[in-house]
Parts: structure tokens; sequence; C-alpha cells
């Protein structure tokens, strides 16, 4: 049991030194950087909300509508590159479930886009 607990062991110094140096770092910019935050960097930037607001409050069901969109769709990509590379070796079959696959995919995007999903007023 022993020598099984040493091999781990390694394991175990490594994840100690990369969290000493990650709280390390952390400190060190927050001594070491000013943190003086300007009308710029408060701004609104790419969610339109306010930087500094009310943590608790509601947001438009939009985001989380573009969210789940996005997941979906990058997942599709996700998946088109394993089987382009394994092409060669699936086949007809292969070829034919990723057909079908996209094409459930594309009445789900077309769906959405019917409905106005991808809308944003």
């Amino acid at each position: 049991m022993t020598a099984l607990l040493q091999e781990y062991l390694p394991i175990l110094i490594f994840i100690g030194i990369a969290v000493g140096m990650a709280v390390a770092m952390v400190a060190a910019s927050m001594i070491i950087a000013t943190q003086r935050p300007d009308s710029e960097k408060v701004s609104a930037y790419e969610c339109g909300f306010e930087a500094f607001n009310d943590s608790r409050g509601q947001f438009d069901v939009r985001f989380y509508l573009v969210a789940i969109l996005f997941i979906i769709f990058d997942l599709e990509v996700a998946f088109l590159f394993p089987w382009a590379v394994s092409l060669g070796t699936t086949g007809v079959f292969g070829f034919w479930s990723m057909m079908v696959f996209l094409g459930v995919l594309t009445i789900g995007f077309v769906y959405e886009w019917r409905k106005g999903a991808l809308e944003w007023e």
C-alpha cells in the first residue's frame, strides 16, 4: 500500500507547487498593482450590463438562450473534427450517420430561426 501511495507523491507535490504559485501570483498582483478603476474600466463592455450592480438582479432570458444556442452549435463543430479525421475508416455508414446528425441540427436551427430565437429586439 505504501508503494502505491509513493507513486502519487510526485503528483501531490506538483499540485501543491501549482496551488502555491497561483496564490503567490494573485497575492503579488493585488499588492503590486494599483487599484484605481476609471469610468472606462467600469463601463458596460460586452454584455451590456453595468459592471457594478446588484448581483441578484434578473438577467434577460435572451442571454441564456444565446448561450445555449452557442453551446449546441459549438458541440456540433466539436463532433465534426474527429469525424472528418476518421472518415476514411468509418466508411459509408459513418458518412450517413453524420449526415443524419447534421440534418437534425439543421432542422433545429431552422426551427429556432423561424420562432425568432435569433432575433435581438
